[in-house]
């Protein structure tokens, strides 16, 4: 299983999680309960019960480079482009506009 730290403005808002039965996106407690909290985006608007998906959520999908920088991220970490959790948990820790994600393994 392998797991990323969303960020919303740099502030911790959840965790991303791809098992072997698919994704899943959990906002964490301390974040709901901030009255400043926002959104990751507007297909997953603020709720306790975890997110739930096949594949991996349109939005964060959005957030992996294309083009020529997603060709340079891929020859440079030697990332498999079809693998796009592992695209998403190593290109999109300074991703444009105020969502970032971490990998979780940085965190240790």
């Amino acid at each position: 299983m392998r797991k990323g730290r969303v960020f919303v403005d740099q502030v911790f808002a959840g965790e991303i999680c791809e098992a072997g039965d698919g994704f899943t996106f959990t906002y964490d407690p301390a974040y709901l309960q901030n009255a400043s909290a926002k959104p990751v985006s507007l297909t997953l608007p603020l709720s306790s019960a975890p997110y739930r998906s096949p594949t991996l959520f349109p939005f964060f999908d959005g957030l992996i480079p294309e083009g020529w920088l997603l060709d340079v991220s891929i020859k440079n970490w030697k990332l498999n482009p079809r693998d796009r959790m592992g695209l998403l948990l190593c290109c999109c820790r300074d991703s444009i506009g105020n969502v970032s994600v971490e990998d979780d393994s940085d965190a240790l």
